[in-house]
């Protein structure tokens, strides 16, 4: 799972440092009053953020703030643009544009913008897509299945990633030309700092698509949840969950605060180990690094494998081992016939064999599918293999419960 692409002459992928993207807010609806800009200020700003570090610069004229009064299309154009004449040729760094709407992403792209920003996922209004397709321009699209950020928990999260990729695809789009943004935040108010947990803690996941990956958490209320602090209080937590993103394989960060995430950056993906990719003439080999069922199909649908393919051998790709304690020798004999049966394996203590311990530990190896088969098999049994059956099912279970997970 290697990204190395080329964003509007920017080097991306995970043979590169993390690129900060500076957020330049001209919305005053924005829920972190003190990150507006007035239109007087862009250039400073903009020049500043860059000599601190940033190659991104995201302005955003409409705030997506789920609390914040909603302006019109006209207002948020007459926001966009001025700030777009005057960084024209004055900044050395490539220009995004935070909008939903394709008449403003097109306005913007004449102006001057290179890359836009839909946090929506094209959902909102699906022409956004015949106007990326049409200027040939990079799509930052954020996880959203009917409105932005409404895809909850990291399953939904790939799906919907994977579901606009491929609109992306049938409507012209250069595969290339995507950034994905897995929607960190509360954007609906389904939406709780479990889901964002999860996302952070489960970023690698979404190496599966092999494009660029972006990490908006900039001062956001899951920060605010865990610190118990205002917006303008969050920065160390934010710097905190930057490093972590960086480290998890985010390739752009998307910040208020440029040069204390710079090193905070820095440090996060230095830590982060390298890729394994054999590379030799036209050939390549690398290890994908698949944690879930899901993320196997999507792997198998990215190289072109069918649907119903990707369906049936999912579950046949994840392996895990599980650490039994505390059997009776015979229930640990009896559970790696049974898991020999079904292609897994089982090791216990030595001599086990030979009854000549009363008790053992086992581990049991095999993939999802035989683990869960084993603990329907068991659970026909006698002694305490049924509960031990009920428990193997609970424990695979709670991989994917994120109260469980994150709930102290």
């Amino acid at each position: 799972m290697v990204v190395d692409a080329d964003i509007c002459g920017i080097k991306v992928g995970h043979r590169y440092p993390s690129h900060i993207m500076g957020v330049i807010n001209l919305s005053p609806e924005s829920f972190y009053q003190s990150s507006v800009v007035s239109q007087d200020s862009v250039l400073e700003i903009a020049l500043k953020m860059v000599k601190d570090g940033a190659t991104f610069l995201d302005l955003g004229a409409r705030s997506t703030w789920r609390f914040s009064e909603q302006i019109s299309k006209k207002e948020e154009l007459e926001r966009i643009l001025p700030a777009l004449e005057v960084l024209e040729g004055n900044v050395d760094a490539v220009i995004s544009v935070d909008t939903m709407f394709p008449e403003i992403a097109e306005e913007a792209l004449k102006k001057g913008a290179d890359i836009i920003n839909d946090v929506s996922g094209f959902t909102t209004d699906p022409r956004m897509i015949e106007v990326v397709a049409e200027y040939g321009c990079p799509a930052v699209v954020m996880a959203s299945i009917k409105r932005p950020g409404d895809a909850l928990g990291m399953n939904s999260i790939i799906e919907a990633l994977d579901s606009i990729i491929w609109a992306a695809e049938a409507g012209g789009i250069n595969q290339k030309n995507l950034i994905l943004d897995p929607a960190i935040g509360s954007w609906t108010e389904f939406k709780l700092p479990i889901h964002d947990f999860e996302i952070l803690d489960d970023f690698e996941r979404l190496n599966i698509f092999e494009k660029p990956l972006l990490a908006a958490l900039s001062r956001k209320s899951f920060i605010g949840e865990v610190l118990g602090k205002p917006a303008t209080e969050r920065l160390y937590g934010s710097l905190a969950a930057a490093a972590i993103a960086a480290y998890k394989g985010a390739h752009i960060i998307r910040t208020h605060d440029v040069p204390e995430t710079v090193d905070v950056v820095r440090l996060g993906g230095a830590l982060r180990s390298r890729a394994n990719v054999v590379k030799e003439s036209i050939y390549e080999v690398s290890v994908l690094e698949v944690k879930t069922p899901q993320d196997a199909a999507v792997a198998m649908r990215e190289i072109g494998a069918t649907s119903i393919s990707s369906q049936v051998m999912q579950y046949k790709n994840i392996h895990l081992m599980l650490k039994i304690r505390n059997l009776k020798t015979t229930d640990g004999l009896i559970i790696k016939q049974e898991m020999l049966s079904l292609g897994g394996n089982a090791a216990f203590k030595r001599n086990t064999v030979f009854h000549e311990t009363e008790m053992t530990d086992v581990l049991i190896m095999g993939t999802v599918l035989q683990l869960e088969r084993v603990a329907k098999k068991l659970k026909r049994q006698g002694n305490s293999l049924p509960l031990i059956g009920e428990m193997i099912y609970e424990c695979i279970a709670n991989r994917n419960d994120l109260a469980y997970r994150y709930l102290r």
